[in-house]
């Protein structure tokens, strides 16, 4: 019998106009009317995941920044696992040192160090998505969304660190080279520090957080408070960061449009995001109990 539901956002929840489906919003709502509790596990901060589902008029716990933080369903805070500050330091002197662009995702929000790289990873982000769409185009689109995102512009990110009231929660670095520069970047950062944990949630970047800020690990957290074993719970994702919480749950789902890791760890397959993968995985259980 599942009674807990997590889902991940991007690439799963969301499709690729970046919003919940009526179809997806129809089934959640379905799922609570029977008992069974929905929570967001995303990669996003608050501020960011939260609307999207208020637009829907969903209310839901989310796990967000990989499981760096935690909210009810009201917005409480019930848990915070930030990067050290030791750790981030070195962290930002490896990746400034080998010219990689980063952003920093910090209690107060995101920090990014070039408006320019800002935008132009924003453009590849649509084209990925949008393939039809041109980058010349998605710079434009880029720019205007920058407009309605909440980031804050530093010259140094050492400064952050500085500041005793700020924590470091995530750490985003980017290649379009991908893996092939992303992989050895990984394995030369974890060798450093046994205290962080990384995944990614595109080819195109990894996300640093602290060890014990996973996705996994925070869905076991909020299962535990509500006395739910782990084999009571479904998971559903589409990519490297969705990996921890989808090995813990008893059910567990990949996207149509997964990568080939998920696929092989999951136990069952959905359609994809653009094709409401969710919403059809959320009514096959509640068809089977």
């Amino acid at each position: 019998m599942i009674s807990i539901i997590a889902s991940d956002m991007d690439g799963t929840l969301l499709n690729n106009e970046m919003v919940v489906s009526d179809f997806n919003a129809n089934a959640i709502r379905q799922a609570q009317q029977r008992g069974v509790h929905f929570i967001v596990s995303t990669g996003r901060r608050y501020s960011e995941a939260q609307p999207l589902l208020a637009a829907q008029g969903i209310t839901a716990p989310l796990i967000t920044l990989n499981g760096a933080e935690v909210y009810d369903a009201s917005g409480k805070m019930l848990d915070m696992v930030p990067i050290t500050k030791s750790v981030a330091r070195t962290i930002f002197h490896t990746l400034n040192s080998q010219g990689y662009y980063f952003e920093v995702v910090a209690t107060d929000g995101i920090y990014s160090n070039s408006k320019a790289k800002r935008i132009e990873q924003i453009a590849h982000l649509l084209t990925n998505l949008n393939p039809d769409t041109s980058f010349k185009v998605a710079v434009t689109l880029a720019s205007a969304r920058l407009e309605l995102m909440d980031i804050n512009y530093v010259e140094h990110y050492n400064d952050l660190l500085d500041d005793p009231k700020m924590h470091i929660m995530k750490i985003i670095a980017f290649s379009q080279a991908g893996p092939a520069k992303l992989k050895p970047l990984s394995t030369e950062l974890l060798a450093k520090h046994s205290s962080i944990k990384i995944t990614s949630s595109s080819a195109s970047n990894i996300e640093i957080n602290n060890v014990n800020a996973q996705k996994g690990i925070a869905v076991e957290r909020y299962a535990n408070m509500l006395n739910t074993p782990m084999s009571n719970v479904m998971a559903i994702g589409d990519n490297n960061n969705d990996v921890s919480m989808l090995k813990l749950a008893g059910v567990s789902y990949a996207m149509g449009n997964a990568t080939t890791e998920v696929k092989q760890l999951a136990q069952r397959n959905t359609d994809t995001n653009v094709n409401d993968g969710v919403g059809k995985a959320i009514l096959e259980v509640l068809a089977q109990q």
